[in-house]
């Protein structure tokens, strides 16, 4: 479990595991964590805990949040980043992650292998097996003077103009709803 440890001057003060899915930091005897300073604002900051990710962010607060020295407005959490509030230091302890783990884009990493997944699932749907005792057969047969290639081609041209289709049926019915709306108040 992630947890924050409060340090004034190298001496700990507290410490507060994250347990909430959004802990506020501040001045405010309201704020989970409380930091009684005049550097620190009324509603300094909140860390939002998704899953095993903690991310910090800055809720306007008058004089900054720093995570490791650098100012931030946002900032995913990493083990052992010092977040400065004032005087005041919040170590975060989370999860330690190996550093290879810790640099990739865990989306890039998953999507090749989802997208492989749907287009079997499309083309299991697309393309039932043939009946037992049945020989397969072809969907949709090329014509003699159209290649392979062409023939994907062409079907790859069609689905890439569906989106713009439905943008543009999106954006005519804003249009009407906002004819609508304001065209009739002249």
């Amino acid at each position: 479990m992630a947890k924050l440890i409060l340090s004034l001057d190298g001496l700990v003060l507290n410490e507060f595991s994250l347990t909430k899915e959004r802990t506020t930091i501040g001045r405010k005897p309201h704020n989970d964590i409380q930091i009684d300073n005049l550097a620190v604002s009324g509603e300094h900051a909140v860390v939002v805990t998704i899953g095993n990710d903690c991310f910090l962010e800055d809720v306007g607060s008058t004089n900054g949040t720093l995570v490791n020295g650098a100012p931030v407005k946002k900032h995913l959490l990493r083990n052992n980043d010092v977040i400065e509030l004032g005087k005041y230091k919040l170590t975060f302890a989370g999860r330690s992650l190996a550093p290879a783990a810790a640099d990739y884009d865990k989306t890039m990493l998953w999507r090749p292998a989802v997208a492989k997944q749907a287009a079997v699932q499309k083309a299991a749907l697309t393309n039932p097996p043939p009946a037992p005792g049945n020989p397969a057969r072809s969907v949709a047969p090329v014509d003699a003077g159209t290649s392979s290639a062409s023939a994907r081609a062409s079907a790859e041209g069609s689905a890439a103009r569906r989106p713009i289709w439905k943008i543009v049926l999106v954006l005519l019915a804003m249009l009407i709803l906002a004819f609508l709306t304001y065209g009739t108040r002249g």
